[in-house]
């Protein structure tokens, strides 16, 4: 009788060390309508901003250890937006993002590194036109906190630059130095909790 109850109190307090280290791995989904994901790159003299206004994703928080989170997102590429119809038809053209072959954009993190009290290094694999490169986001969490409607909210600033032709995004020949390689990413999140 005695083994039993020893071994009834042990599985209990397995299971309570397992509930414990599970509660702090939280999923939260992104929130298209309250985050941004936005880019510019340079036209002769000046830079030109652009956004994505469709993408999705995930980001699994270990609140214990940061370092062992992940990130997974996908951009739509038919949703680029650089407020001028023109431009952006010639973006989703076989010249850069080649849209009707390669729809989506997507990320998926590999390692966290903290910088900081609050900053991190999340590299991952960023595939562009079917072309995967390993990426480096310096990422800025923003905290935690309540939402609206009972809602448990996590945000995250993050930005990189990258080099468009590595990705194959090389536009036309005529463009020559008018259009410059590097593009800056800068990527606001608002992430809901996922119940």
């Amino acid at each position: 009788m005695k083994l039993t109850t020893k071994l009834l109190a042990l599985a209990a307090l397995a299971a309570g060390i397992s509930n414990a280290a599970s509660a702090a791995v939280e999923t939260y989904n992104i929130d298209p309508v309250h985050s941004s994901v936005g880019f510019n790159v340079r036209h002769f003299l000046t830079k030109v901003p652009g956004i994505f206004t469709k993408f999705s994703g995930t980001i699994t928080v270990d609140r214990d250890n940061l370092e062992n989170s992940s990130v997974d997102a996908t951009i739509d590429v038919g949703s680029v937006s650089t407020n001028n119809d023109k431009r952006d038809t010639h973006l989703k053209s076989p010249d850069f993002f080649d849209f009707a072959d390669f729809s989506t954009i997507t990320f998926k993190s590999t390692s966290w590194k903290k910088t900081g009290d609050t900053t991190f290094d999340v590299t991952g694999n960023l595939t562009i036109r079917g072309t995967t490169k390993p990426v480096v986001l310096k990422v800025d969490l923003l905290g935690f906190g309540p939402g609206m409607m009972g809602a448990q909210l996590s945000g995250w600033d993050a930005t990189t630059t990258i080099d468009r032709g590595d990705f194959g995004v090389n536009g036309p020949a005529m463009l020559g130095k008018a259009l410059g390689s590097e593009v800056g990413i800068s990527i606001s999140v608002e992430a809901d909790l996922k119940k």
